[in-house]
């Protein structure tokens, strides 16, 4: 089987950890976060994942060269951004059968191989993977009948309410692309989905009940380490603190088991660090503390200095506070 991985997103949430680097590239436990989207597609024989972004491509590029390992990649040059159908559109040439198509900014233990199975099983045009949600409002939600078949997507609710949306995972017929151009910003969840039901195609969904979380927004990102780092995500080994290549913890410095840090960082006499990702490089002086917080590649917190529910961005310096 085939994937397409959606990785062309600017990721203006994350800012400001994404102003040099794409979203699906940012450290995740010291990889960068698409070798996870990856080595969970290869889990299930996926054999080619289908690439394509206009925004920073040449750190894609960089990427590429360095992984190793299932699946084969292909990257399409994509010269502006097309929305997430006009991506997959994009790698239509290659796409010969059913396959799947994910955001690349995803962190989850979805059993692809259920999911696949559901969708033959109702003869679904595309079916679409949910997941339960206590605030649903960053989302929207998706009305679906007791067969699972979808009926309608509904705007983000105004008020905090639980519900089921969209997971960003999806499986596909190549019949779904019928009809649209190629070279045009086309949306899949505003446009296509929408039009196939209008259709009576039979679009259906798949409930996860297993670990999801979109990496959109500091906070998130911050959780999931947070989460991974106590073994609540299936396929990422759990336990802390974990400490890259070159990075360094002065005796007297108190590192916490829920802390990340990143190669050639340092942690300072009598500092303390709990609950955060340091990256590349960054710094943690003589009896600084930080919390809740992540700091961006070779930034740096001064003796002394306290940083806590924050995000610095790459080589900011913290000399007091």
């Amino acid at each position: 089987m085939k994937a397409v991985v959606l990785v062309g997103g600017e990721g203006t949430r994350l800012r400001p950890l994404t102003e040099t680097v794409p979203k699906p590239l940012i450290p995740f436990m010291n990889r960068p976060f698409l070798h996870q989207v990856l080595d969970h597609l290869a889990r299930y024989e996926v054999e080619e994942a289908v690439l394509s972004s206009p925004y920073l491509e040449r750190e894609f590029h960089s990427f590429l060269d360095e992984r190793r390992g299932p699946p084969r990649i292909t990257w399409i040059t994509e010269t502006e951004p097309l929305g997430t159908c006009g991506a997959v559109v994009g790698a239509r040439s290659l796409l010969d059968g059913t396959f799947l198509v994910l955001n690349g900014d995803v962190l989850t233990d979805l059993d692809l191989s259920a999911l696949v199975a559901f969708h033959r099983e109702r003869k679904a045009v595309a079916t679409i993977a949910l997941t339960r949600v206590d605030d649903a409002r960053p989302y929207g939600l998706v009305d679906r009948d007791e067969q699972g078949r979808v009926r309608a997507f509904r705007e983000k609710p105004p008020d905090l309410v639980p519900g089921t949306i969209n997971a960003g995972t999806y499986v596909l017929e190549p019949r779904v692309l019928e009809g649209v151009p190629e070279g045009v910003a086309v949306s899949i969840e505003r446009e296509t989905f929408p039009g196939l039901i209008a259709r009576g195609e039979a679009v259906y969904s798949f409930v996860w009940e297993g670990y999801w979380r979109d990496l959109g927004t500091p906070e998130a990102y911050l959780q999931a380490h947070l989460d991974a780092l106590r073994g609540l995500v299936g396929e990422v080994p759990s336990g802390g603190p974990i400490v890259g290549k070159w990075a360094t913890v002065h005796p007297d410095a108190l590192v916490g088991p829920l802390v990340v840090l990143g190669p050639g960082a340092s942690v300072g006499a009598g500092a303390r660090v709990d609950r955060s990702v340091l990256h590349r490089g960054a710094r943690v002086g003589e009896g600084a503390v930080v919390e809740d917080s992540i700091l961006g590649p070779e930034s740096e917190v001064g003796p002394g200095a306290k940083v806590r529910d924050s995000v610095l961005a790459d080589r900011t310096k913290v000399m007091t506070g």
